[in-house]
């Protein structure tokens, strides 16, 4: 089936993959098979893209990108009760190993045997079908679109970044970095009760998105003005009560205490490829407790319900959408960081 395949770095093509194995592509009595409609581009599939790599992680044979998706369910499997053919869905991309000890104790998303869509060697979605395990699939409500879902995969990282900070109705946020995922977990902590959120970042047009999307946000170009004193200047001194760290830069994440009040908590989002700085003595003064996340668990229902209800809006982060035969293109300009977008996506299933 035609797919958008990653040959190597820096190489992608539009073509028939008949590199899906059977086993992958044969229904289980727990499985649906789902034909996709909307698909986002990650940062990570860009990353794949330009370096080959992230981590351990490394492109060594074609595999096919992508794993934000929505789409319609076309066969269930015969023990799956709880969706139908025809129901609009969301998809979990990562599959634990059910009888693994992480998945035992509820934490599935750190499985080291976890099967995640887009990472070397399991393929992605960027295909017209795929089958996935029924419980990992979530029916969308009838108000929320195919591109809405699609964003349940980002919302989820910010969802789970909130939940590890124990956000308290009231409390000052920092988010670093407007980029997709700052700007979800932003929107995360303002649903979880966060009465201010300060959001950093060096694009302008980012930072203007997200001063569109509450009241609450508050944009800081960190060219132009000084974190740490702008949120000192709202908080008579004090600091913020979270501090999330969302650019993936060395350098930000060796400033992630420098705005944090007492007693503070600071949530480790953004990937680093390589070791960074840390300074042990600024945490240690204000007693700070840091937290690391690693995608997610249990939220994607959470999610549903957030965007269903109006607690969060996704909509005004997806700022372009392509054809499928625009893959290719829609990549280059992905990887091309244009300041003005936040989120892309990719329709299979005009």
């Amino acid at each position: 089936m035609k797919s958008l395949v990653l040959e190597r770095k820096g190489e992608l093509s539009l073509r028939d993959f008949p590199a899906i194995s059977k086993a992958e592509e044969t229904l289980g009595p727990r499985d649906v098979r789902i034909k996709l409609h909307t698909v986002g581009i990650c940062g990570s599939d860009v990353h794949y893209y330009t370096h080959g790599r992230i981590g351990p992680f490394v492109v060594n044979e074609p595999m096919v990108l992508g794993h934000e998706a929505a789409g319609t369910v076309i066969e269930v499997g015969q023990e799956v009760t709880h969706l139908s053919v025809g129901d609009r869905v969301c998809m979990e991309p990562g599959i634990p190993d059910p009888n693994s000890k992480a998945a035992r104790l509820g934490m599935y998303n750190i499985d080291p045997a976890v099967r995640f869509w887009a990472t070397p060697p399991i393929h992605g979605i960027l295909r017209p079908t795929c089958v996935h395990p029924a419980d990992f699939t979530f029916k969308l409500p009838d108000n929320v679109s195919f591109a809405e879902g699609a964003m349940i995969e980002p919302l989820a990282v910010g969802v789970h970044a909130a939940t590890k900070a124990r956000v308290k109705p009231g409390d000052v946020a920092v988010v670093m970095g407007a980029g997709p995922i700052g700007l979800v977990t932003a929107l995360a902590a303002i649903a979880a009760g966060c009465a201010r959120v300060f959001v950093s970042d060096i694009a302008q047009t980012k930072l203007d998105i997200a001063a569109s999307l509450s009241p609450a946000i508050v944009p800081v170009n960190v060219m132009n003005d000084n974190l740490v004193d702008t949120v000192h200047q709202h908080t008579e001194g004090w600091g913020a009560d979270i501090v999330f760290e969302a650019t993936g830069s060395p350098k930000a994440a060796a400033q992630v205490f420098e705005p944090l009040a007492p007693g503070g908590c600071v949530v480790m989002i953004g990937g680093q490829p390589d070791p960074i700085s840390y300074d042990a003595g600024a945490a240690m003064i204000r007693e700070a407790r840091v937290e690391n996340i690693f995608r997610y668990a249990h939220v994607f229902p959470r999610c549903v319900g957030m965007i269903s209800s109006g607690a969060i809006d996704v909509k005004p982060l997806i700022t372009r959408t392509f054809g499928f035969d625009e893959s290719i293109a829609a990549f280059d300009l992905a990887a091309s960081a244009p300041p003005s977008d936040v989120k892309m996506q990719i329709v299979i299933d005009e």
